[in-house]
């Protein structure tokens, strides 16, 4: 529901690395041939999809070539993880996750702003069947949909995060290409009302078989099995577990200046 390039959105960030960093070279990825459509695309176009421009960009991108950092904010958190798995050409050093859901989501508590009328559209879809075809290619929060009571349906039918999450099989390039970050640092609200459960800001998520219970990244089986070198990454220092009052993204211009310029200069 945010734009790339809107002064009043993702510009607010750019302009404020800018400001804090004199000097830096900041991308805000579009997805799409303006605006309108970057903010359309964050609802209906291919998760795949999206990833596969977004590497496009940054291969092409002459000033990244030696590498660069990443922040993603809310589902954006995912999608540059998966660009950090899929796409280690330029590399990317450091990832920060602002509200990311990496291990999905299992329900829409709420949607903020003028986009309230697309997710009672997106609720309907998703309590019709989130993994249908039709549903799964065209809708982008049912491709990060986990349901924990049905996980054999999610691990066969989500065509983004089960894949990403190595859920039905490893693909160690994945797992090469994750653990060669400097640092993955991920953020959570603790007050979110829009990310059910919260945990998955952490990379925790519901107990599988219900959806009452959660449990953290560290008792999943992800980590236990390290499929995506999360253990690992984790034992060398690696992750940063951040954690903030408020609901989702709600941060001031001084929480992010001492929290999360520092990963970024």
């Amino acid at each position: 529901g945010d734009s790339c390039c809107n002064p009043m959105s993702m510009g607010v960030i750019k302009k404020m690395v800018e400001k804090e960093i004199p000097g830096i070279y900041v991308l805000s990825l579009e997805i799409g041939k303006n605006m309108m459509e970057d903010v359309e695309n964050s609802f209906f176009l291919n998760v795949n999809v999206q990833v596969n421009m977004v590497c496009q960009i940054l291969e092409k991108d002459p000033k990244l070539q030696q590498g660069y950092n990443a922040i993603g904010f809310s589902q954006g958190g995912q999608f540059l993880r998966a660009v950090a798995q899929r796409c280690p050409t330029p590399p990317m050093m450091t990832l920060i996750s602002v509200g990311g859901q990496h291990q999905g989501v299992f329900g829409l508590p709420r949607c903020p702003g003028e986009s309230s009328h697309i997710c009672d559209f997106i609720r309907k879809s998703l309590n019709a069947g989130a993994y249908s075809k039709l549903v799964q290619e065209r809708l982008v929060q049912a491709q990060y949909w986990h349901d924990p009571i049905k996980e054999s349906v999610y691990r066969n039918y989500s065509i983004f995060l089960a894949d990403i999450n190595q859920e039905r099989c490893v693909n160690e390039s994945y797992k090469k290409n994750l653990m060669a970050l400097k640092k993955f640092v991920m953020v959570k609200f603790f007050n979110d009302s829009i990310v059910d459960p919260v945990d998955s800001e952490w990379f925790g998520f519901y107990r599988s078989g219900q959806a009452k219970e959660t449990i953290p990244l560290q008792e999943s089986t992800l980590y236990t099995e390290d499929r995506l070198g999360l253990k690992k990454m984790d034992k060398a220092g690696k992750l940063v577990f951040l954690a903030k009052e408020g609901d989702h993204l709600q941060i001031s211009k001084e929480w992010f200046t001492a929290h999360i310029i520092p990963f970024l200069k």
